[in-house]
């Protein structure tokens, strides 16, 4: 694989995960119980030889994904001869709106332009999908484009992934036109936020969107300059998601209960790293009822659990039912509660014997170290 170092971009304007996202970035989201958002695109990289990785990590509540990715040992990353860089930015604007990857990346030009390694591979943070890079490299070389968008065919686009982009692309995969999705066709080429381009390349397109807009994307510069630059589209296969607000999340967990679609995601020979929580296993007790079900380590199971995700160190009591949930780590839902469609956030007690039911379509939010 020709020399290539990474960067996992930061959140975008317009992606707002209500509730959850008062508390962590978005890339310190939990997954299936046991991931973080941010494991995936990191993995990723490292699995792909990769072992240069920036990650953009905005200074408001930065806290829970620092301590999260640490100094990079738990994603493989050569310890030697690689690097995990955390970079902050956006502490001085004041409109969110502002808060682009440009900006992000304005604010950390210098350490860019000091990277030996030709080329970038940029990912987001808040897809969930599995990628050789080395691959995407490589199709991108032999191409000869100036840029290549990683982009994922749907069929489902009127009522799904909400601030994405589409591209519009021609027969030869050229990239016509960069735009919103606005739900207005079921079939779209969902862009991935994923780039491969030459690093200086990069950098010009950082002066560029600069120039064009203080609230201008690195995706809205790029497609100013299409008439310029060569830049294709490469289409990415197997499971992906998008978390672009609660209803996003919660579906893209439960979707990996759906027999197969785990194992278009999880591969033998591509690990998904992440940050080691040692515990003993889940203890089962005589009433306990699991079905089609993820539950994590470190656990105390004595009620009834059907289609739904229970993060690490989580405890279900006696007479408690727990339906279509997505309940993360060290949550304690009591002796005879009922949840039913909701998203349960860390350590929240559910321990008076309530019934909470949301519709289905419209997901309910326990927030984090509530008590109800």
């Amino acid at each position: 694989m020709a020399s290539a170092f990474g960067i996992v971009s930061p959140t975008l304007p317009g992606i707002n995960v209500r509730g959850m996202q008062n508390y962590r970035s978005l890339g310190a989201f939990s997954f299936l119980g046991r991931y973080r958002l941010i494991d995936f695109p990191v993995s990723n990289m490292s699995n792909s030889g990769i072992d240069r990785v920036q990650v953009y990590v905005s200074t408001r509540r930065p806290r829970s994904l620092t301590e999260h990715l640490g100094s990079g040992r738990f994603y493989n990353i050569n310890s030697k001869k690689g690097k995990l860089q955390i970079l902050f930015s956006g502490s001085g604007a004041l409109n969110d709106a502002y808060k682009t990857d440009i900006a992000a990346y304005l604010d950390n030009l210098s350490v860019i332009k000091r990277v030996s390694q030709e080329y970038v591979i940029i990912a987001p943070n808040n897809m969930i999908y599995t990628q050789d890079f080395g691959a995407f490299l490589n199709k991108h070389i032999e191409s000869g484009a100036d840029i290549s968008l990683l982009y994922h065919k749907v069929d489902d686009a009127k009522n799904a992934y909400a601030a994405c982009e589409v591209l519009k692309l021609n027969k030869q995969k050229g990239v016509e036109n960069i735009d919103t999705n606005k739900g207005d066709k079921d079939s779209q080429n969902i862009f991935m936020n994923t780039y491969v381009m030459k690093k200086d390349l990069l950098v010009d397109l950082i002066l560029k969107g600069r120039e064009l807009s203080k609230m201008y994307t690195l995706a809205q510069t790029v497609n100013v300059m299409l008439e310029e630059l060569d830049v294709r589209g490469i289409q990415h296969k197997g499971f992906f998601a998008a978390v672009t607000d609660l209803e996003s999340y919660y579906k893209a967990n439960l979707s990996l209960l759906e027999p197969g679609k785990a194992d278009e995601l999880f591969h033998d020979d591509w690990t998904i790293y992440t940050r080691t929580t040692d515990a003993c296993p889940t203890q089962y007790y005589d009433d306990a009822k699991v079905q089609e079900s993820f539950v994590a380590n470190g656990g105390h199971i004595d009620g009834t659990i059907i289609n739904s995700i229970i993060g690490r160190g989580c405890t279900v009591g006696k007479g408690a039912v727990v339906k279509n949930c997505v309940v993360s780590a060290y949550a304690e839902i009591g002796e005879g509660a009922y949840l039913e469609n909701q998203i349960v956030d860390k350590w929240a007690r559910v321990i008076h014997k309530n019934r909470i039911v949301a519709e289905e379509g419209n997901v309910g939010y326990i927030g984090r170290d509530d008590v109800l």
